[in-house]
């Protein structure tokens, strides 16, 4: 898949200048000489971004899996394409050829259909991180069935809301799941799920866990007897190219989750040449992602992206923390990872522990490290590029979303230079522009405005399952004619972009426009603080103050509080202005954050303002208990 693949600099400007000129030629050429069609397009690209309708390649058909899997078996079927690494290092890692992926796919397939599912249903997986979940989830993709994969991690009410939204007709979970040093009753979650979500008809349970579980007569079934009765023999179902691959649901600022609709042909093309551009993949690395298939870095960079390329991906069951904090540096060692991807979250955690537990390992194999999910500070940046990447590895710094489908700003190693906390330049394809609060597109550099997509590519989200108005509304209503992200970007004198948070994430104070990222930011680069997250609450004065939550790296920091937030403000102060110093400073010790590591900045916001009265759903919260605790050091 070689032939998208951007050599230098001066490539990178050609392509990305053809790209802008004549997007059409340039995805035509891209998808037809990279990728194996029942039938190719009669139009590359057909859209009304008025309302919202975009089409790629139409009329052509496809299967993705088969171009995943079975394209590969004639040279690399004796190829890694899944390397399995258990929570447990003491169990053994496990390796999954193309050829065995072929025929465990096409097994699953057969149990699918004789299950009655069929093209078009809808199939919740609910599973850990487990090789059952790459494999059902290419299941439902090979005979045309539309996967929602759910976290698993979700609390039941979660899980239910998912199921009855998009009236899912199946449910594949696990007797339950490890997660460090935790077993979670993954059976028990879907039990009290599908008491109110009369869709379904039938539950598959992986067995993992060996733990014993109620199964429902009629409803509920082991997978392993059906898998050992299914044939190896499946054709790909022929699929239109607008067919809808999968469902996934993000959470939205207000109101019920998203379910984010993404079609077959597009999302492989796109998918497909991005992993290979900002990963600068080469024949027989080792790729690992470390972020979990239910969310959409996991369906791009864990599965689709590389597989579509012939790699072997990693899949990684456990958490970075367990048994200790060297676990991540453990695996890249003994896989010989080249390419490592993961969320600055985890960065900044690991980057709190000892040096000692990545200094171990030389991580000598590693060639490009990567960083998704929310902007990178520029010290987890430095501490990630010196101890991990050892100053020779590029740091890709990728913005994207659930609803782009793949990376659209990141540098491309080795070929764009990289700056701390700057996602760099737009790739082929991607035409980036700001906004400004009329409406009009900003020309000049070293600005700030609203990020905003003024012509549509084919890893773009189609609609939203069962509400296209909320689609229309929520992304091409603000600037018409464009894609509008929700982020609002700093874009510097030679075109770089750094994305500045969510623009509901600036708080007016004073008249100033301040983005929250920037000044998080400067608090986290006191040697004293970890991580720390800001947000608005109304003042007589100013209109808006600032409110700072902040985690020390000790938790038991025995300095002066008053003394400490004294010095932080002045490090916003040096770093941003004094418009951007804080009012209000509380000390804590953790962070409300949803299981894929977002701050749950509108609690954060009412407990500032002094309103307990509701806080919401905190049940989809990594750590809900979080929510007291703050509120009682409020008070």
């Amino acid at each position: 898949m070689s032939r998208y693949k951007i050599s230098n600099l001066e490539e990178y400007f050609k392509e990305y200048k053809k790209s802008i000129k004549d997007p059409k030629k340039f995805w035509d050429k891209i998808a037809s000489e990279n990728f194996t069609w029942y039938q190719e397009w009669d139009k590359v690209v057909d859209f009304n971004m008025a309302e919202a309708e975009i089409k790629w390649f139409v009329d052509a058909k496809v299967n993705i899996t088969k171009n995943c899997i079975d394209r590969h078996l004639a040279k690399k079927g004796d190829k890694v394409a899944i390397v399995f690494e258990p929570n447990n290092p003491d169990e053994a890692s496990q390796s999954i050829t193309y050829n065995e992926l072929h025929q465990r796919v096409s097994k699953m397939a057969n149990v699918l259909l004789s299950q009655g599912i069929k093209k078009g249903d809808r199939v919740c997986i609910y599973l850990p991180m487990i090789p059952e979940l790459a494999i059902t989830t290419l299941a439902c993709a090979r005979i045309g069935a539309i996967h929602s994969v759910v976290f698993a991690g979700f609390s039941a009410s979660a899980v239910a809301a998912r199921i009855n939204d998009s009236e899912c007709k199946m449910v594949i979970t696990s007797d339950g799941g490890y997660r460090g040093n935790k077993t979670i009753d993954l059976k028990g979650i879907v039990d009290e799920a599908l008491v109110n979500c009369p869709s379904v008809e039938n539950v598959l349970v992986v067995q993992r866990t060996q733990t014993d579980v109620k199964m429902k007569e009629g409803r509920d079934h082991w997978l392993a007897p059906l898998l050992e009765k299914a044939s190896d023999n499946n054709t790909a179902e022929i699929m239109d190219a607008e067919d809808p691959l999968f469902i996934l649901y993000t959470s939205g600022s207000t109101g019920k989750p998203k379910g984010m609709v993404h079609t077959t042909a597009g999302y492989m093309v796109y998918t497909a040449y991005t992993f290979q551009n900002v990963f600068n993949y080469e024949e027989n690395d080792i790729f690992w992602c470390t972020a979990d298939i239910g969310w959409i870095t996991g369906h791009s960079y864990i599965l689709y992206g590389p597989l579509l390329n012939g790699a072997t991906t990693v899949i990684f069951e456990g958490v970075p923390s367990y048994p200790d904090f060297s676990r991540f540096w453990q695996i890249i060692e003994k896989h010989k990872v080249n390419q490592f991807y993961t969320a600055p979250t985890a960065i900044r955690a690991l980057a709190k522990e000892s040096l000692d537990y990545v200094q171990k390992y030389p991580l000598s194999s590693l060639k490009v490290i990567g960083s998704v999910g929310e902007p990178i500070n520029e010290e987890a940046w430095h501490w990630y590029n010196d101890h991990v990447g050892g100053k020779r590895c590029p740091v890709v710094d990728t913005w994207w979303q659930t609803e782009t489908g793949g990376i659209l700003i990141s540098p491309i190693p080795f070929i764009t230079p990289t700056k701390p906390t700057y996602a760099t330049l737009p790739l082929p394809g991607i035409q980036a522009v700001l906004m400004d609060e009329k409406r009009n597109e900003i020309e000049d550099n070293q600005v700030v405005g609203s990020l905003c997509i003024k012509f549509p590519w084919p890893g773009i989200a189609r609609t939203i399952w069962g509400d296209h108005q909320r689609y229309k509304d929520t992304y091409f209503s603000t600037f018409p004619g464009k894609y509008f992200s929700g982020d609002g970007a700093l874009r510097d004198e030679v075109g770089y972009y750094r994305i500045t948070g969510r623009v509901d994430d600036v708080i007016i104070v004073s008249g100033h426009n301040l983005g929250t990222a920037p000044i998080e930011d400067a608090i986290n680069e006191h040697p004293a603080v970890a991580e720390s997250a800001i947000v608005g609450f109304p003042h007589d004065i100013k209109g808006n103050a600032l409110y700072g939550f902040v985690i020390l790296k000790e938790t038991g920091e025995k300095r002066d509080k008053e003394n400490l937030a004294k010095e932080i403000n002045q490090h916003i102060s040096d770093h941003i202005g004094p418009i951007a110093k804080l009012d209000k400073i509380q000390f804590v010790s953790g962070l409300p954050k949803t299981r894929s590591g977002k701050i749950m900045r509108r609690i954060l916001r009412k407990i500032a303002e002094g309103d307990y009265s509701n806080f919401g759903d905190t049940s989809t919260l990594l750590n809900p208990e979080i929510v007291e605790e703050i509120k009682e050091g409020k008070l």
